[in-house]
């Protein structure tokens, strides 16, 4: 195990010794570490929670083929551990030679996309993310590349002019000829675990599964993290010291996705833009939950795992999951198991896990017909919310349209997420028909006893919940999308 963090900086690579005196930590995150780096000053701090985008950076890491793949990050959450083994690109980075603009920001300045200029080293750099990915980019594509960035004085348009000007040339900038260079000294990072002891600290980075496994057994008590878009904020907004960490961001064996003919297993530490990809076409309610989940910088952290460990009351993938009869694998050094997801939570964030299991994977059914599965998310905003409620539903009928299955998992209800198995048992045997529905709404009321706080009242989510049942008729009826 090594105690230094070497990632590269500025086309350089830099190591930190946290046995050093110095002013960082293993929480450091950042977003702080670089507003202390003399001229990397354009990062910014709004939210300290991943919501405004300010302080949006972008990561390069070595993907196949030794190339560098790019993705945008929210710096404010992530912890300076996380960088070991990767590029990180800042605004100031993005200059070439002679000091001209990248082709990114040239655009910016050539459509006015800026006013007060807070938020556009953010802006850029998510931009510069999108042109490294996405050539000739379709307007929902850029949209989405923006959704995690807020501008409160110049407005969307000239940005997304911005955006739609500049990514044409396929990814070619003055990053490309040192892509080859950057790679050579990325593969000179050991690759081995980090231990990172403090007198106040204990930062944990297994390499392998193994490892993972056998320090999870170690130290039980260590707070489990992948993406930490949801610890990260114990730091950022509650200012509390985490003494032991166990970050398993880095396992290689946790990001994998193997399909076979029967399911998809998703890996506990795969990201949720590696897996909308492989989802899309097999399993679009999943999907579709995941391209309303955060935003772009947020889903290039998420994992499932964080999702699932957290247990959340609306967690937005867990009603879904449920919806797809999904199957949460646990393992540690007494072997290995498997739990239903409508079981894995058994109260307000709590779980089955012991304390020496680690989530290693999600199992996924493939939907055989006549079964229908869909997801729905009630939010104040459509893009980069917290649920209010949200549903994932599972349909199955026989020829005569009598219902032989049904499954109707609420978040947002409850102290957890649940299903309403009143509901789904009233509706068993009768025909799929408005009027069964509207007999059965009534039981939801019963089912669930909601709370009110600053996103809705108890009111409103349960006739949000009442009407998600009767839209999910709507749409697998015979006047629906699916009749």
């Amino acid at each position: 195990m090594q105690s230094t963090v070497s990632f590269v900086l500025d086309g350089e690579l830099h190591s930190i010794d946290f046995r050093a005196p110095t002013r960082l930590d293993p929480t450091t995150t950042v977003l702080n570490y670089l507003r202390g780096v003399p001229g990397h000053k354009g990062v910014k701090e709004g939210c300290a929670e991943g919501d405004c985008g300010a302080c949006t950076l972008v990561l390069g890491e070595l993907g196949a083929g030794d190339r560098i793949r790019y993705r945008s990050i929210d710096s404010c959450l992530v912890f300076l551990p996380m960088l070991h083994g990767k590029q990180l690109i800042t605004v100031e980075n993005l200059r070439g030679k002679s000091d001209q603009l990248h082709p990114v920001q040239q655009a910016m300045v050539e459509t006015n996309g800026s006013q007060c200029g807070y938020c556009t080293p953010g802006f850029v750099m998510s931009l510069f993310s999108l042109y490294k990915n996405s050539n000739k980019p379709s307007r929902e594509a850029i949209d989405d590349c923006l959704t995690g960035n807020l501008c409160r004085c110049t407005g969307y348009k000239p940005i997304i002019e911005a955006a739609a000007k500049s990514c044409v040339d396929g990814g070619i900038d003055h990053f490309t000829p040192d892509e080859s260079r950057i790679s050579q000294l990325l593969k000179t990072i050991s690759q081995e675990s980090v231990r990172i002891e403090t007198d106040r600290q204990r930062y944990l980075r297994p390499a392998t599964l193994a490892e993972a496994i056998s320090l999870k057994h170690q130290h039980s008590a260590a707070i489990v993290i992948c993406g930490a878009t949801d610890i990260a904020l114990r730091v950022t907004k509650g200012h509390e010291l985490l003494g032991e960490i166990n970050d398993l961001s880095d396992v290689p064996e946790l990001k994998t996705i193997n399909e076979s003919a029967s399911s998809i297993s998703i890996g506990a530490g795969a990201s949720f833009s590696e897996i909308m990809p492989r989802i899309e076409a097999g399993f679009p309610a999943l999907h579709a939950m995941l391209a309303v989940f955060g935003s772009q910088q947020i889903r290039n952290l998420a994992t499932l795992g964080g999702n699932l460990g957290t247990a959340s009351p609306i967690g937005d993938t867990l009603p879904v999951l449920m919806a797809y009869d999904a199957r949460v694998v646990l393992e540690s050094l007494n072997g290995l198991r498997e739990i239903p997801i409508d079981q894995f939570i058994v109260s307000y964030r709590k779980t089955m896990r012991k304390e020496d299991e680690i989530i290693t994977s999600v199992i996924i059914p493939k939907l055989t017909p006549p079964a229908i599965v869909k997801s729905y998310k009630v939010s104040k905003r459509k893009d980069l919310d917290i649920s209010t409620v949200s549903g994932g539903f599972r349909l199955e009928v026989n020829r005569r349209r009598e219902v032989t299955r049904l499954v109707a998992a609420y978040g947002g209800m409850a102290d957890r997420v649940k299903r309403a198995e009143s509901v789904e048992q009233f509706c068993l045997g009768k025909g799929w028909e408005r009027e069964t529905v509207e007999r059965a709404l009534p039981l939801i009321d019963s089912a669930f006893s909601p709370i009110s706080d600053a996103r809705a009242g108890s009111e409103m989510r349960r006739i949000a919940a009442r009407n998600l049942l009767l839209k999910f008729w709507w749409e697998t009826s015979a006047n629906g999308s699916n009749g």
